[in-house]
């Protein structure tokens, strides 16, 4: 584990995509246990594109172009559904006094589908996690799994901090109607601009 390892995840968590998106809606609606639970979400679905960068699978999906395709667009059709919930009183950023077992498998199952339905990430880990790994280890699968596990951790931990923001200020947000209202439409607009990036995106 180096220094370097660990600064640059901790930038690429930080950085706002829709993970961070996602999970600032949670908590902005439902408060910090969703934005928790969301947080939680969007880390296992960081778990599939681990997997595939570990056991070389990414290099299959960076060279069948029509796999690439069929799951950016997947990708796409999922981001351009959430902007249009997210201006929906049903959507991402229904206000909720509290939430039952279903809205919380609902925020889960929504968070593992964001990450989930991306498929520059697996590209991203196969090309980030060797970077850290050196050629000479004669056994490599232990240690990028020791780094995929570090890099899972500290995508939960910031997440928690993005949604532990959000839900410092819900009580301001959702007391004035007409915030809520823009903050609709802001999270409807940034969820349409990651679908266009996502939808230009090449291998």
């Amino acid at each position: 584990m180096t220094i370097d390892f660990l600064l640059t995840t901790l930038i690429v968590v930080i950085a706002p995509g829709t993970g961070v998106l996602y999970t600032l809606a949670a908590g902005l609606s439902r408060g910090f246990r969703a934005s928790v639970v969301a947080a939680f979400g969007c880390t296992l679905g960081i778990v599939p594109h681990m997997a595939a960068a570990i056991f070389g699978l990414a290099a299959v999906l960076h060279e069948s172009a029509m796999a690439f395709q069929t799951l950016k667009y997947l990708g796409v059709v999922y981001l351009l559904y959430m902007a249009w919930n997210a201006l929906r009183e049903k959507g991402p950023l229904k206000v909720e006094t509290g939430g039952g077992p279903r809205s919380t498998r609902e925020v889960i199952v929504s968070a593992i589908l964001i990450n989930i339905l991306n498929p520059k990430l697996s590209i991203f880990f196969f090309a980030f996690l060797p970077q850290f790994v050196s050629a000479k280890e004669a056994t490599p699968f232990p240690h990028m799994l020791e780094l995929s596990l570090v890099f899972m951790a500290l995508t939960f931990v910031v997440f928690i901090g993005y949604g532990l923001f959000a839900a410092a200020i819900r009580n301001h947000v959702i007391s004035r109607p007409q915030v809520l209202t823009w903050m609709r439409r802001v999270f409807a607009a940034a969820f349409v601009g990651l679908a266009a990036k996502l939808a230009f995106a090449d291998q």
